[in-house]
């Protein structure tokens, strides 16, 4: 697929520009090893999950909300006899990720420096604001960028604001990341072109179980692959 009449690229953070989902896998086994007096592992897992996922229209995406979504499931799952220095040891959890360096994904500064000389290059990410306009000034990769877009969700009526905000229309926006759920079927909805790149781990809130057959998608193996579609 060669794409014509292109003007901006939106590029996805978490697991699309660097690695954030394996830190959340890490941090869900130390809270699994301090609760797992309590009920066995995978039961402790189901239970944080549900409590993340019944939390996301109070606290939103990100690791504070990770981290009180913790604290209330070790609430659950302990029967509210949560010892507190159990408490401090979950907080500590979520500070040791808010504290990970960050860690770009193999050869993502060669492909925004290509794509930069042509076109319009902004960032669509999910997630705590402060904690990833720090993780995108750790990574160094902000000057590639024309804009920055932290948002609560990811659906048609958000890229659809962005957009328009670009003053732009949906044919001339490719969305690349790594969940077909918020990067890309959304987008594809409006009209705009997108780019699957999957990551080896994906949080099980972002898996779809559906075939893309729309003419403006298609899913490449590495980053770089992009390039030989301009």
């Amino acid at each position: 697929m060669k794409i014509k009449n292109l003007k901006v690229i939106g590029f996805d953070a978490d697991d699309t520009l660097w690695i954030n989902e394996p830190y959340f896998r890490e941090a869900e086994e130390s809270f699994c090893d301090l609760m797992e007096s309590f009920m066995p592992r995978h039961d402790i897992n189901r239970a944080l999950f549900s409590r993340e996922i019944s939390n996301l229209p109070l606290y939103g995406y990100g690791i504070k909300a990770f981290m009180l979504s913790m604290i209330e499931a070790a609430i659950h799952i302990s029967g509210r006899n949560l010892p507190i220095d159990v408490v401090s040891k979950i907080i500590d959890i979520g500070r040791r990720q808010l504290d990970q360096p960050v860690e770009v994904i193999e050869n993502v500064e060669y492909v925004l420096q290509s794509l930069q000389k042509t076109y319009r290059l902004v960032i669509v990410t999910k997630g705590d604001l402060l904690d990833q306009e720090k993780k995108l000034e750790k990574s160094g990769l902000a000057p590639y960028f024309h804009h920055i877009e932290i948002v609560s969700e990811k659906g048609p009526a958000n890229y659809q604001k962005l957009i328009k905000h670009l003053d732009i229309q949906a044919s001339h926006f490719m969305m690349v990341g790594n969940s077909l759920k918020s990067d890309i079927m959304p987008v594809l909805e409006i009209g705009g072109y997108g780019i699957h790149v999957p990551f080896h781990t994906t949080w099980e809130h972002e898996h779809v179980d559906i075939k893309i057959t729309d003419p403006k998608f298609r899913q490449i193996e590495q980053i770089s692959e992009i390039l030989n579609m301009m």
